[in-house]
């Protein structure tokens, strides 16, 4: 009798197991799988091209589940067998009794723990249904051939995720996890912001020297606290009083604390080309902590003044492409 119980419980966990990873491969996060494959996780990356060959993925979870439907139909059989009841309604009783039970623990709860924890789960159990997917790759090749020449003839492909993300693959998915519900409408727009602002570059936004509100160096503190107040800005270029070239800034609250009654305390910039990046720009002013930088022309001339707050602007309000 303990053989034919071991029969049963194994076939009750390769029903829970193939019916939960079905589950799973449906809600996993296609996203997370490329960041571990490209992290080094092997399982994620043969995950991964199972998703890309969604007719393989199939065939295993088809193959598994009738496997595992028949161990479990084996097992009551040899059991009620075994037992040797002498009414036939017994026997009839039995199957109907351990239905609900294959039910719940072989369908219900594995599908349900897969649906709420995808990707912990198959990274977990992935070497087993990879294992699983080897041991049937002869029946599931078949349909995996089927799936190809259906591709063909219709002109249409499956959603493909590579270990590199393509910009439109990008933005498609964002759009998917705003329609599912798994991304707010303000994280949907501040991803948007991002590629928005992605798109542009510093020369767009640099403020020409020309229309710049600059200060020489050894100015006067009053004249530069009056500016201040007028125009209510924290921060200001400083200019080399002699060539004119901006050699740095000032902040306001700075030289209002100051005891010295000319600007000093000036604060290094950056240089940055006029086709850098927006975001470039910004993880490089944020990680020299400069708050002001100097865009440079083709030819290494100052061109103009950006200021980090302007592209913080763009990333959180930004809406069209610059």
């Amino acid at each position: 009798m303990i053989p034919i119980a071991l029969l049963f419980l194994g076939g009750l966990l390769l029903s829970a197991f193939f019916s939960g990873s079905e589950t799973g491969f449906y809600r996993v996060t296609r996203v997370r799988l490329v960041i571990d494959g490209i992290g080094g996780s092997w399982i994620a990356r043969r995950l991964l091209w199972l998703t890309n060959n969604p007719s393989l993925f199939v065939a295993t979870t088809l193959i598994g589940n009738n496997a595992a439907n028949y161990l479990v139909s084996l097992a009551i059989v040899l059991a009620v067998r075994h037992l040797q009841f002498e009414s036939q309604a017994i026997e009839i009783a039995i199957p109907i009794v351990l239905a609900p039970i294959v039910f719940v623990y072989g369908e219900l709860l594995p599908k349900n723990l897969f649906y709420y924890a995808p990707n912990l789960l198959l990274q977990r159990t992935g070497w087993l249904f990879l294992t699983c997917a080897l041991a049937f790759s002869p029946i599931a090749a078949l349909l995996w051939v089927l799936g190809r020449l259906l591709e063909s003839v219709l002109g249409e492909t499956p959603l493909r995720l590579h270990l590199t993300l393509a910009r439109q693959e990008l933005q498609r998915i964002l759009e998917e996890g705003g329609h599912a519900g798994v991304l707010r409408p303000a994280q949907q727009r501040l991803a948007q912001s991002l590629f928005n602002a992605s798109e542009g570059t510093v020369g767009n936004l640099a403020i020409p020297l020309a229309r710049a509100t600059v200060v020489s160096n050894g100015a006067k503190k009053g004249q530069l606290l009056r500016l201040a107040r007028r125009q209510r800005k924290a921060l200001f270029p400083v200019t080399d009083s002699k060539t004119r070239e901006v050699i740095g800034y000032v902040r306001t609250i700075d030289q209002y604390l100051s005891p010295k009654e000319t600007i000093d305390h000036v604060l290094p910039m950056i240089t940055l080309p006029k086709q850098e990046a927006n975001i470039s720009a910004m993880l490089k002013m944020q990680s020299q902590q400069t708050e002001m930088a100097y865009v440079v022309d083709d030819d290494e001339r100052q061109a103009g003044i950006l200021y980090l707050d302007q592209l913080t602007k763009v990333l959180l309000e930004s809406d069209t492409p610059l």
